[in-house]
């Protein structure tokens, strides 16, 4: 018994090590940058007791309301099977409350949140690597126009590394980011030791005195002191990958502490040395150290763009399984770890947006202000999904839930304004960012569902074919399977066969993929069968939508259709629709023609499903949609 418990405890502690390195890189670099942008960026504040105090409470207790009881201790409880994230709640709330009226606005809401992840994955890490370099600047102002030119360098760099994997890099990144956030604890202490009273700033009557006695710029500080929460919303996405305890465990008992410490420590420095305002952070180190916290943080915030890049991966995993994606070419870069996947499109247009950022905005302080909206926007519509959580699945009581979405709704609102006053600033470019990706992704799924009605009209049922092509075809030896999106009726791809070759393989497979609303699917839910006799078999194959779809792998494993697949002996026919955009009643023109791209430059199904390239015939078609 008690060796159990302690080999728990060990795996939980290993963990929690990894889910440093990975899940707090965003938030961890926060201090880099929150202080000195809040006092000096573009609403600045004085350097007074009441304003530093004042900032330093709001920070303190948006960390404990926004990560620690909403995200840590709420959202999270909220998994998919052990998965976390937008998409993953998306999918947990449409499996366990079907056919609701208000469904498909909170499906929009989710994948509006998706699409403001991704204006994220672009900013963190132009945001934190400026961050981190412009140390350079600080300690050797001669060297600052290096600045730009080594972030892009880094930046560079790190999107090219991506194809290799990051197994082997990511071993390092739990003690990076353990000495690092022991490190900014220990600075944090040292200045707080010269000024102890700096510690009554965690009583949260100094944020209401702030605001009572400064309300506007009180109200417009919040625009920058959001940033001491960036990344909040990974504890929940990156769930899957670490678990819900160990997240807990290195945020309340490590990540927090140094956080607080840091922020208090600059605080001291501030009010002792209003001078530091150019660098709290950097300063906060003594001369000896400079040097070495520049290299210790670039570190850092290297590992903050590499988890929040990964991250884009999942997503648009997640997104084209769910349907809400085009297909894309997945390369896996672990053969152990499922989670490590490379996307080559994505990681392309991430380094393209990324680099044009750095180019654009030229300093972090000015893309801090394209960072908050971003955040916040994807922090309000989690309160939404939550709601719907608390009332509909876990059903709270009304006195229980209300006050507590109250109390999330009023914060993130009011951050939410506050960096909306930021749009001329840069604040447009994640609404710009967020917009476009969310066209994208209605348009893909709204045409999908076009497609598949267009498809579904006049199909002809199945067990009517199978009976007249029987007697009307040649048979030929070998398995022919025909893959079909619909799950009924006669693909496209097997009435072109029979007109065009007016033969039939000996064993005819309709096999359709199904991607269902869970992670993973059980290896016993995983094929549904139907013999229709005449060697005409109807199968559905279920993935998860965290599961490669390997459908010849997935076949192996398939008894039930007679003689086991021999790959050798099994030809696959595709239909490859050309569509033409039309009138019809659906979708604006631009739409369907933006649509019609998109489908044009999907990965083929081929590609997708892994099917054996020498196997493969396609079949061509015209719809008009």
């Amino acid at each position: 018994m008690t060796g159990h418990g302690n080999g728990k405890k060990g795996h939980v502690a290993k963990l929690a090590v990894g889910a440093i390195g990975v899940v707090f890189g965003d938030i961890g670099t926060s201090p880099l940058y929150a202080m000195r942008d809040t006092f000096a960026g573009h609403h600045r504040l004085p350097l007074d007791e009441l304003h530093v105090f004042g900032i330093v409470s709001l920070m303190f207790w948006s960390m404990m309301i926004i990560v620690t009881i909403k995200y840590v201790s709420i959202i999270m409880r909220a998994d998919n099977k052990g998965e976390g994230g937008s998409l993953a709640l998306l999918a947990l709330i449409n499996r366990s409350a079907p056919g609701k009226k208000w469904s498909a606005g909170i499906v929009l809401l989710g994948v509006f949140a998706t699409a403001l992840f991704y204006g994220d994955s672009m900013i963190t890490p132009a945001v934190s690597v400026l961050s981190a370099m412009e140390g350079l600047a600080v300690y050797s102002p001669a060297l600052s126009h290096l600045v730009v030119p080594l972030v892009v360098g880094i930046l560079i760099f790190l999107f090219f590394i991506q194809s290799r994997g990051t197994a082997k890099v990511a071993a390092y990144f739990g003690p990076i980011m353990l000495a690092y956030f022991a490190v900014i604890s220990v600075l944090g202490v040292q200045s707080i030791v010269q000024m102890p009273s700096v510690l009554g700033a965690l009583s949260p009557h100094h944020a209401a005195e702030l605001f009572l006695t400064d309300p506007w710029r009180g109200f417009l500080a919040m625009g920058s002191a959001v940033l001491a929460v960036t990344g909040a919303e990974a504890l929940y996405a990156d769930m899957g990958h670490f678990g819900r305890n160990p997240i807990r465990v290195s945020w309340l008992f490590f990540v927090l502490p140094a956080l607080v410490m840091n922020y208090l420590g600059q605080a001291s420095l501030l009010l002792r040395h209003p001078e530091a305002l150019k660098s709290p952070f950097y300063f906060l180190a003594p001369e000896w150290f400079q040097w070495p916290l520049l290299i210790l943080a670039s570190a850092a915030a290297i590992i903050a763009s590499q988890a929040v890049i990964s991250g884009a991966f999942s997503v648009t995993r997640q997104g084209i399984q769910l349907g809400f994606i085009p297909r894309m070419s997945i390369t896996h870069t672990s053969e152990t770890a499922l989670g490590q996947i490379y996307i080559p499109i994505v990681n392309w247009i991430l380094m393209i947006a990324v680099i044009l950022l750095v180019l654009v905005f030229q300093r972090s302080s000015n893309l801090t202000a394209a960072y908050g909206i971003a955040v916040t926007g994807a922090m309000l519509i989690d309160n939404v999904l939550l709601a719907v959580v608390l009332f509909q699945l876990w059903n709270w009581k009304p006195w229980a839930a209300i006050p507590l979405l109250a109390l999330f709704f009023a914060l993130d609102t009011a951050y939410l304004g506050a960096n909306l006053t930021k749009i001329p600033d840069g604040g447009w470019v994640p609404l710009v960012m967020g917009l476009s990706i969310f066209t994208l992704l209605t348009t893909w799924s709204r045409g999908r569902m076009l497609l598949r009605q267009g498809m579904a009209e006049g199909m002809l049922p199945m067990d009517v074919f199978a009976k007249s092509a029987h007697s009307s075809a040649q048979r030929v030896s070998g398995t022919a399977i025909f893959m079909a999106s619909a799950s009924s009726g006669v693909p496209a791809a097997l009435l072109h066969n029979i007109k065009h070759n007016k033969v039939l393989h000996d064993r005819v497979v309709i096999l359709t993929v199904a991607i269902e609303d869970v992670p993973f699917v059980a290896q016993t839910s995983r094929f549904e069968v139907r013999d229709m006799g005449n060697g005409f078999y109807r199968v559905t194959l279920r993935f998860g939508f965290l599961e490669e779809t390997d459908v010849p792998a997935a076949l192996k494993d398939l008894t039930l259709c007679g003689a086991p697949f021999e790959m050798m002996k099994t030809s696959f026919f595709l239909s490859r629709q050309t569509l033409i955009a039309s009138s019809k009643p659906g979708m604006a023109i631009w739409r369907e023609k933006l649509f019609v791209w998109m489908l044009r430059n999907a990965a083929s199904a081929m590609e997708f499903f892994r099917l054996p390239t020498n196997r493969v015939v396609e079949l061509g078609s015209q719809l008009e949609i």
